[in-house]
């Protein structure tokens, strides 16, 4: 059976598997309702492999890690920021939201 990959408004995701046809538009995640996130079930892997994923190569300052946290809070996608200012993104769709919050893009991103 097919994974399937849901996100509620908080940015939590969760993964059911289902028969084909069969999966639910919506479903209850941490009492929320989440919706199908299709961008993440395109991926030729799990979508749970190597996420979540620590990325220093959009970090910043340790002092700063604060203002990014908020910065991401803010335009709707909350992220944790490691004390050092390094995000920890969830999966591909919330690091590909995230990035474009701060007008980045990954060239290398499938």
């Amino acid at each position: 059976m097919p994974v399937y990959c849901y996100i509620n408004e908080d940015g939590v995701t969760r993964e059911i598997f289902a028969r084909i046809g069969k999966a639910p538009k919506t479903i209850k995640i941490n009492g929320k309702l989440g919706h199908r996130d299709y961008f993440s079930e395109r991926v030729g892997v799990p979508a749970s492999a190597g996420w979540p994923m620590t990325c220093f190569a959009s970090g910043v300052h340790a002092e700063q890690a604060d203002q990014l946290r908020e910065h991401l809070r803010r335009s709707g996608v909350p992220t944790e920021v490691t004390k050092d200012g390094d995000p920890v993104y969830r999966d591909a769709s919330h690091r590909k939201r995230a990035l474009k919050a701060r007008g980045m893009f990954d060239r290398s991103a499938f």
